[in-house]
């Protein structure tokens, strides 16, 4: 429903605030727009019609595998690229000589591509700003500097519209106010997706005796293991990357069953540890960062381990 809302908030022209759970295809709703302008039977033309930004370039990088497959499939005459800190120098300047359709990058390398001579010509074309969790930095520094290159690209291309992705918002007006060009909340329509599926929380509970000494649950490594025997696919969140290293190596030792596991510090970190979460091929992943997980993984089961 929030989809096709999207598409009729775009059709109005009007700039948009979806705030829907994750999993729920925010992200391909925020492209909607894009997709079925080139589906259309007059197509833009070349230029930059579309940039997304992300607080993370590992999550640009997703969005980019994400939208090929869809985009191959309609067999549609997009190019897709990012743009980062670790884009090749060469690609970077034929970005500027000839900008891909949809362009994913960050808001530093948005701001360090405003500053450039050519950003006139680069975003002449520009039809639409999609902002990618915008709850995790709207309201801090890179929120500012995103603002004020949100200011820049209006004067460069003031009828391109503002799209704003977020799974969470404790107050929805003051992020529609952020997005909108001066102020202007009427201008920002606010697009709710469906409820998701109810949480289920359980604490487990200790079989023996929890040592007075040490903070970091080893104890509950069988129990762990019971349940990531139960599900397909689990991911156990820690605090610290010493911490997520020292779990998944006790589990090792445990694992009398020859489950496949894997271990990794900070879960944007390489993009094979994605390709394997979403062909659920991993039955564990010990991770230092819970609140970034990929709504395009298959996730039957979650625990926390450690201590705030």
């Amino acid at each position: 429903r929030h989809q096709l809302a999207m598409l009729d908030v775009a059709a109005a022209g009007q700039h948009a605030l979806l705030v829907a759970d994750t999993g729920a295809g925010k992200t391909l709703a925020g492209f909607l727009p894009t997709l079925a302008a080139f589906a259309g039977g007059n197509p833009p033309g070349e230029g930059l019609h579309t940039l997304y930004i992300s607080p993370l370039k590992a999550l640009a990088h997703d969005v980019q595998r994400n939208l090929l497959g869809p985009v191959a499939e309609m067999g549609l005459p997009i190019r897709i690229e990012t743009r980062s800190g670790d884009t090749p120098a060469s690609r970077k300047a034929r970005q500027k000589a000839r900008p891909p359709h949809i362009l994913l990058t960050t808001p530093e390398s948005l701001s360090l591509l405003l500053s450039f001579p050519e950003s006139q010509s680069i975003f002449a074309a520009l039809q639409c700003v999609i902002i990618d969790e915008l709850h995790a930095f709207a309201t801090g520094k890179r929120g500012d500097l995103l603002a004020l290159s949100l200011a820049r690209l209006h004067t460069i291309a003031p009828a391109a519209r503002r799209i704003a992705l977020s799974a969470t918002l404790d107050d929805p007006g003051r992020y529609r106010a952020w997005l909108a060009p001066w102020g202007d909340l009427d201008s920002v329509a606010l697009v709710k997706g469906e409820d998701g599926a109810p949480p289920q929380v359980e604490i487990l509970i200790p079989e023996g005796r929890v040592p007075w000494g040490g903070h970091a649950g080893t104890w509950a490594v069988p129990q762990l293991l019971d349940i990531i025997a139960a599900n397909s696919t689990t991911l156990i969140f820690c605090n610290t990357r010493f911490l997520a290293e020292y779990i998944f190596q006790k589990l090792w030792e445990g694992n009398e069953a020859n489950l496949a596991t894997m271990a990794v510090g900070n879960i944007h970190e390489p993009d094979q540890v994605n390709s394997i979460l979403m062909a659920g091929r991993a039955d564990l992943v010990c991770l230092g960062r819970p609140h970034l997980a990929d709504p395009y993984w298959t996730l039957h089961a979650a625990a926390e381990q450690g201590y705030d």
